[in-house]
């Protein structure tokens, strides 16, 4: 259970840190690149260790 809970939790933090970036710095260019690295972290954790570990 930790073991999926901690990296959905760093998530959460993250999210939380790039939202905070976004509201003050409200440009298209910067919430593009915030995206595209949400959707990055979000595969990552969706995708999971490979199954050999």
């Amino acid at each position: 259970m930790t073991a999926r809970l901690l990296p959905l939790l760093a998530l959460v933090v993250l999210a939380a840190f790039l939202g905070i970036l976004v509201l003050e710095v409200p440009r298209l260019d910067l919430g593009l690149v915030i995206a595209a690295t949400l959707l990055l972290a979000i595969w990552d954790l969706v995708r999971g260790p490979p199954s050999g570990h």
